[in-house]
Formats: C-alpha cells, sequence, structure tokens
C-alpha cells in the first residue's frame, strides 16, 4: 500500500501529521490532546471530560450559537470524545473548508470564553449524563467494575467525574486546568483526505504564534500526573438490584497493553472467544442455548496496562449457567490451541476491518493521530496486517495461560440476582 503521510514538529512543541489521499473532495481534521482522565487529581475527576464540553460554549470571537452555525455550514460531522488517555476533536468537511475547519477547532481550544453561565449549564449537563448512566445497567456495571478493578487509580475514576467534582469546575479551576493541559505540546493535529500538508503546518504555527503560552514552570506540574502503572485487583462484586429484570455480568481479566508486543496474538484471541456472532461466546450462550440477547467479549488496551471483559445479560435464573459457559470458553483457550480454521476467520476478520478503515478519512485521520500518541510513530496497514497474519496458535495459547489464571480472574455482577453467589474457587482456570 502507497501511503503519503507527512509529519512535521512545530516550534510550539505540537505535531502535524497528514495522510494525502488521492481522487477525494473531503479531508477530516482533527486535535487530540494527550490528556484524559488519567491524568486528572480526584479533585479534579471529569475536568477533561468537561472541558470538551465546555469549549463549545463560545470563545473571544465566536458565540455558542457562531459555533454551531459554522459547524453546521461546514458539514455538522463534528466529533468529540474524552478517553482515560486522550481527548480528540475532529470535523470532517469538503476539502476547500479546510482553512475554516482547522480556525474553528484552533480558536475553541485555544480561545475558550469560560463564560460562567455557561459552565453552570453545562454542569447539569453533564449530571444528566451520569443519570443516564445510572439508568443503563451495562455502563453502570462497567463503572462501578472500573473502580473496583483498578483501585485508588485514575483508569478506576469515572471519565465524567463525579456530581461532586463537576459541580465545582467554576472559570477559574476549569481555567486554571485547560491552560496546562492544552498547551501545544500535547497536540497532536492530524488530517487526511485531500490535504496539503504544508497548508495545515502553516495554519498550526500561525494559530499558535498568535497564543500566550504557558511557561514551562506553570505547566510542569502537570506533565504526567498518575504516570503510574496501575496494579489490577481482581475483585468479586455483586451488586443488587431488584427492580432490574435482568441480572449483568462481566468477567474480567489483566490483557497486554497497547504497547505490548503480545497485542496482536491477544487481539486475535479475543476475537475467537467473543468478537462477533461466529465468535465461541456467541455461538455457545445465544445460539445454542438461548440464555442471552447480548453477549460477547471486548478489550481496552491502555499505554501500560490492559483489560479483558467477557459480558452478558441474562435472566437471574440462567446467571449460572452463563457464568459457567464463559468460564469453560477460558479453560479451553487455555488448555487447547485455537483451530486453523478459526484463527483464519479471526485474521479475516481483523484485515477486513482495517482495510474498510482506510476509505474513511475520519478513521485514517484518528489512526494518524492515536499512533502518534501512543507509539510516537506511524503503524502501516501493512504492518499491522503481516504481525497479524504471523500469529500462531502457540501464540494465543501463550497469551490465554499467562492472563487466564484464577489469581487474576475478576466478576462483576449487577440485578436482581436472585441469590446468586461465587466463592473465588470457582473460578478456577
Amino acid at each position: 500500500m502507497t501511503e503519503a503521510i507527512l509529519s512535521t514538529k512545530l516550534s510550539s512543541g505540537a505535531t502535524v501529521l497528514t495522510e494525502h489521499m488521492p481522487g477525494l473532495r473531503s479531508a477530516t481534521v482533527g486535535v487530540w490532546i494527550k490528556r484524559g482522565s488519567r491524568h486528572e487529581t480526584p479533585d479534579f475527576n471529569g475536568i477533561c471530560h468537561f472541558i470538551e464540553h465546555a469549549v463549545f460554549k463560545g470563545t473571544e470571537r465566536r458565540s455558542v450559537l457562531d459555533i454551531a452555525v459554522e459547524s453546521d455550514r461546514l458539514g455538522g460531522n463534528f466529533d468529540a470524545y474524552t478517553s482515560h488517555e486522550m481527548t480528540g476533536f475532529a470535523l470532517k468537511v469538503v476539502d476547500r473548508a479546510l482553512p475554516q475547519a482547522f480556525d474553528l477547532l484552533a480558536d475553541m481550544l485555544l480561545n475558550p470564553r469560560f463564560d460562567e453561565l455557561e459552565l453552570e449549564r453545562e454542569q447539569k449537563v453533564i449530571i444528566e449524563e451520569m443519570k443516564m448512566v445510572e439508568d443503563s445497567p451495562e455502563e453502570f456495571l462497567g463503572e462501578i467494575f472500573h473502580a473496583a478493578y483498578f483501585p485508588d487509580h485514575a483508569l478506576g475514576r469515572p471519565i465524567e467525574g463525579t456530581p461532586e467534582t463537576v459541580s465545582s469546575f467554576d472559570r477559574a479551576r476549569t481555567t486554571e486546568f485547560h491552560r496546562a493541559a492544552y498547551h501545544p505540546r500535547n497536540f497532536c493535529i492530524a488530517a487526511a483526505g485531500n490535504v496539503s500538508h504544508a497548508e495545515l503546518v502553516e495554519l498550526a504555527e500561525r494559530a499558535f504564534a498568535a497564543r500566550e503560552l504557558v511557561t514551562p514552570e506553570q505547566h510542569h506540574s502537570q506533565e504526567e500526573p498518575n504516570a503510574a502503572t496501575p496494579r489490577p485487583a481482581a475483585p468479586i462484586l455483586l451488586q443488587r438490584k431488584r427492580e432490574l429484570e435482568q441480572a449483568h455480568l462481566i468477567l474480567a481479566t489483566p490483557w497486554p497493553s497497547a504497547r505490548d508486543e503480545d497485542r496482536y496474538a491477544a487481539s486475535l484471541l479475543g476475537s475467537v472467544i467473543g468478537g462477533g456472532t461466529s465468535s465461541r461466546l456467541w455461538q455457545s450462550v445465544r445460539e445454542e442455548r438461548g440464555l442471552a440477547y447480548s453477549v460477547g467479549a471486548a478489550a481496552s488496551g491502555f499505554s501500560d496496562a490492559g483489560m479483558f471483559q467477557i459480558y452478558a445479560g441474562t435472566s437471574p435464573a440462567q446467571l449460572d449457567e452463563v457464568l459457567d459457559l464463559a468460564l469453560a470458553e477460558l479453560r479451553r483457550v487455555v488448555r487447547e490451541p485455537v483451530a486453523a480454521d478459526e484463527l483464519q476467520l479471526a485474521k479475516d476478520q481483523a484485515i477486513a476491518s482495517i482495510l474498510l478503515g482506510l476509505e474513511s478519512t475520519s478513521a485514517r485521520a484518528g489512526s494518524l493521530a492515536r499512533q502518534e500518541i501512543t507509539h510516537g510513530r506511524r503503524i502501516s496497514p501493512d504492518e499491522i496486517i503481516a504481525r497479524l497474519e504471523a500469529v500462531t496458535p502457540e501464540d494465543m495459547q501463550q497469551v490465554a495461560r499467562a492472563r487466564f489464571t484464577s489469581d487474576s480472574l475478576a466478576l462483576g455482577a449487577l440485578g436482581n440476582l436472585n441469590g446468586f453467589k461465587v466463592e473465588r474457587s470457582r473460578l478456577e482456570i
């Protein structure tokens, strides 16, 4: 695959990455900040997510309405999100509108007004968002389980914060965190599509030159906060919520990090266990026995840690059977190598996903930024596919034996549990 990827480090410390995709009339441009909920102290928990919302509430040059109208005029495909380790903003537009799109992004991120009244309104909005999580059993279980799995660590705290912390984010506190976190040295600017690298570099240099930057002395206090590697616990968390019709289950274990050499084998192993409708869990739990509508597995990869989760929602009376089936699949991959045809199916699925993603300017721009932040370099689709193709059944079994251990297995359940109990001995692998 031929690539036209260029990278420039600006004098301000920001990185600019572009990938030219010939034949398109669209472009996605975005700014990714190397700060997420992991970089917050407990009393600032939720501030990154709060700022992600607050920058839409006006700048010195644009009102709230101006931002909304301009975004819609440019195409309206504006995506923003906060994760544990980064915050992202991306705008997809027609190619000729890239300068206007970048000007809008830069103005929002560098010059937010943080009007006190608007911040108070946004506090209420985010607290309502928290209530939505509490009303969604799957999300709520995930949140309380995370807290038990990563105790006393920022990865265990909710990305959106708590009502108490969010209510404290007035103009002074929000500005304080923003000035340190939203420094250009934490910025990765990425664009893909019909883009000119030289043009984007010039736009970025001009935007940062006009801003009064934080001095290194002001900035050092938040250089790498909460950088300590987490030590996952192995909790058994059972929370009864009698008003629920279903019981929700999580089985989790430590997993290779986003930088670990085992991540390719781990990804394919997770796919075999619960990554799609042909996966073992889906077939065993849903298709063969009809025990659940929602069942599967997913992995979270952080820069220095990872977590693999099996999840299911089922009737309380069937919870024991679903748990036993999930444990049986973990024991099976520890004791028996994955069959060659199953491994090839997982590889085909992963490679197809990579190739389909190449058609999206949004996916390519996001990939450029995330790889730069996580790995400090571009990992080409060809390299990823070659690493996936090289995975053997023995590689996958080695991951399973290292990660699926009795001591590391954690369990969470939420709902009308109907007397459901789990002793540690039941989780023997």
